[in-house]
């Protein structure tokens, strides 16, 4: 095989499987310099996998891969970055207690002549205030403390240490999933500068709307296979998400309405972490209740305060079906029949090196115990496989470890987990960051199930199509407190965001 004239990287009949489980089947990619190349495909489809091929963290079974038109062999993160790949994940790879220099040089320092071989500090500063510079960034920043930058400002320091690598091709795995508006289009700016010095960037995400604004082509992958590469520019989304998921969606929001009923779920007085005004507020059965609001808002600490995460609120009243519960501690709140799926499923979700059935009995350990006392683990594989199938977990087999299995995947994990505790009240914080299209609207599906069978169901997100299209109500907060309820049907983009900015 030969490769293609004029690309940067190219990759032919990509293969590997993990003993039984056929992930990439016969894969092949071509990426040029200068241009942003998306990846697309629900979860499952390959694209984790693949991208750790090309950065050398796992070793293909078969195929070929060629850099610059010549044959190369990457067994190993080294040799990928040798050649000029770097990647930015969605967890960033920063020290909070080091300095912006120190992060950019972390591992590979450079250091001055002579026998004590000291850190060249000076150096260091003066190559990563020129990478900066060329982000656009202040000289200034190279001697911040990382941790006290925002997570935009820190994603930009991954890519000024790829530039420091002379990276050729940059890997962005959900750049956007944690960014506030001002940050992306921060982030838009990097990438058309990176772009216009002729690095290339491999994209991944599964926002379609900054696919369109960002990307030149898109390689679209279901199930291992590659099924077309085709230009964003002139093709629409509905036609990539009829490739990707084999079918169309007719409904991205499979918003259902029920019945309004009582009150079923009341907070009063609820002090949110770092403010001086409490919140209250209510949700009412056969209503999805949504909360808006700008990075920093308060949502996930208010979430986190009512799931007894922070301490006991001592002013604070929680009522569920009318009556008060008293919540001081997670196990208060579980007994409570409280679920939060939280937004950070893989640090507070699961147990990445324990298998499914494990995962999914967490939160309700004693409903699987015995008379002896002892967990009944035929028990808790049956109901796990129970909820694999309702749920149409992929792969199907409970044994996996979860951190095997794909961001989709492992959110439904996350879900069964709940569901298992019988809840009846579900907190859905950021449901649906870093999963499909397809995914999403299986999350959605079952928030409708969830309110049609009677539990209350109110969820965090940043994603205002999402809130207007799956919610019923929609809360809005700023600085901690509630600054606006309002209806659906009175609800717009622009409403929400004069509310979300204090308005």
């Amino acid at each position: 095989m030969v490769a293609s004239s004029g690309s940067l990287l190219e990759l032919k009949g990509i293969v590997k499987s993990f003993g039984q489980n056929h992930v990439l089947k016969g894969i092949d990619l071509e990426v040029k310099a200068g241009e942003v190349h998306v990846l697309l495909g629900e979860n499952g489809a390959g694209k984790s996998t693949f991208i750790k091929i090309i950065t050398g963290a796992y070793q293909k079974d078969a195929g070929e891969v060629y850099w610059n038109g010549q044959k190369v062999d990457i067994q190993k993160p080294s040799d990928s970055i040798a050649l000029g790949i770097a990647t930015i994940y969605q967890e960033l790879n920063v020290i909070p207690e080091l300095k912006v220099y120190e992060n950019i040089f972390l591992g590979r320092e450079l250091k001055k002549g002579g026998k004590m071989s000291l850190l060249d500090h000076d150096a260091m500063r003066k190559e990563a205030e020129r990478c900066l510079g060329l982000l656009g960034q202040s000289p200034d920043l190279a001697d911040k403390p990382v941790g006290e930058l925002g997570i935009g400002q820190q994603q930009l320091v991954e890519v000024a240490k790829a530039l420091a690598l002379d990276a050729k091709l940059i890997i962005l795995d959900e750049p956007t999933s944690s960014l506030s508006a001002q940050e992306v289009e921060q982030l838009y700016d990097c990438v058309e500068t990176l772009t216009s010095k002729g690095i290339a960037i491999v994209f991944i995400s599964h926002r379609l709307e900054e696919i369109k604004r960002m990307g030149d082509r898109l390689t679209i992958l279901r199930d291992g296979y590659k099924i077309e590469t085709i230009p964003v520019a002139t093709t629409d989304p509905d036609y990539w998400i009829e490739l990707m998921v084999g079918r169309t969606l007719d409904e991205k929001f499979p918003k259902q309405s029920f019945t309004l009923g009582e009150v079923g779920f009341k907070v009063e007085n609820l002090l949110v972490e770092g403010t001086k005004e409490p919140v209250s507020f209510s949700v009412h059965y056969g209503e999805i209740v949504g909360f808006s609001g700008l990075v920093g808002a308060g949502r996930t600490e208010l979430a986190r305060a009512i799931f007894g995460a922070d301490g006991k609120n001592k002013d604070a009243k929680i009522f569920i079906e009318g009556k008060e519960v008293n919540i001081k501690s997670p196990r208060d709140a579980i007994d409570a029949g409280i679920a939060f799926i939280t937004e950070d499923r893989k640090s507070e979700g699961l147990l990445l090196d324990q298998p499914v059935d494990m995962n999914i009995a967490l939160a309700n350990m004693k409903g699987f115990r015995n008379k002896s006392k002892l967990l009944n683990l035929k028990s808790m594989r049956v109901k796990a496989e129970d909820y694999i199938k309702e749920l149409k977990v992929r792969p199907s087999s409970i044994d996996l470890h979860a951190r095997n299995f794909s961001g989709g995947n492992q959110q439904k994990v996350v879900i069964a987990k709940w569901l298992c505790t019988q809840a009846k009240v579900f907190i859905f914080d950021e449901p649906t960051r870093g999963i499909d299209v397809g995914a999403k609207v299986e999350v959605y599906r079952l928030m409708n199930q969830l309110v049609e069978n009677g539990a209350i169901v109110f969820m965090i997100s940043s994603d205002l199509p999402e809130i207007l299209g799956m919610c019923d109500r929609v809360y809005v907060m700023h600085e901690g407190k509630i600054t606006a309820n309002i209806p659906i049907e009175e609800a717009s983009q622009e409403r929400i965001m004069k509310a979300a900015t204090g308005g």
